[in-house]
């Protein structure tokens, strides 16, 4: 397969059942499967029938077959009075992995970024993810090491 084959859109609500599968393959990935609690109805609601939706998606289509998806939302209210963009997930499936799929979300993301005049892309990565680090960094990103994440569980 090569790069022509898949193409890179915005998600649609028809999507939301392979975008479910996705985010419940990250959960795995990522170890937090045990609290994982998005069904393919929220994703339906909460991204396509809300408005303003609570996140929005891109997602590389290979014939119909979603092969990856990358999850975002803007956070409209930052020091420099510029929106930043959150990287909320991206993932690939595994057997299209190695194909610049990840690349291909990732550009998508930073024009569609730049045509909403956002400051940055904000993102999380675990320090276990030696590949994402480097994957990360090769596209140009830099680990931002002035503050830490703290979370507040209510």
């Amino acid at each position: 397969m090569n790069q022509t084959e898949i193409k890179i859109r915005k998600a649609v609500e028809a999507d939301s059942e392979k975008l479910w599968i996705l985010m419940k393959e990250l959960a795995v990935f990522e170890k937090y499967i045990d609290v994982f609690a998005i069904t393919p109805e929220i994703v339906k609601e909460s991204g396509f029938r809300k408005s303003p939706p609570d996140f929005y998606s891109f997602v590389a289509d290979h014939n119909g077959q979603i092969a990856g998806m990358l999850v975002y939302y803007y956070l409209p209210y930052t020091a420099v009075n510029r929106a930043s963009v959150y990287l909320k997930e991206l993932y690939v499936d595994a057997a299209y992995r190695g194909q610049q799929i990840g690349e291909q979300l990732m550009n998508a993301l930073h024009l569609e970024a730049k045509l909403n005049n956002c400051a940055q892309i904000k993102w999380n990565v675990a320090p276990w993810n030696e590949a994402g680090k480097k994957f990360y960094e090769k596209l140009g990103a830099a680990e931002n090491k002035e503050w830490l994440n703290y979370e507040w569980n209510v």
